[in-house]
């Protein structure tokens, strides 16, 4: 199916970002979240460097550290009260 071209990539992004920093959580020092979210867009974010390679068996996929801090940055700027 993939990405609507009519959809800004940049602010999807960030949002898909922000809403896996709700499902984050450390395993043996890396912080990961669950992988229930449209392909190309986790293909997005590994593509930016926020996440490792969303491909495999794993039912979570892991955050860079730049993508783990960001997470949490995009997740209280874009819906925090």
């Amino acid at each position: 199916m993939g990405l609507r071209p009519d959809l800004n990539r940049d602010k999807l992004s960030e949002a898909a970002l922000a809403i896996l920093a709700l499902t984050a959580f450390e395993d043996h020092g890396v912080v990961r979240a669950w992988k229930g979210m449209d392909w190309d867009l986790l293909d997005v974010l590994y593509e930016r460097g926020w996440i490792a390679d969303p491909k495999g068996k794993a039912k979570s996929v892991a955050f860079t550290d730049d993508g783990a801090k960001l997470a949490e940055v995009l997740l209280k700027r874009h819906f925090s009260g």
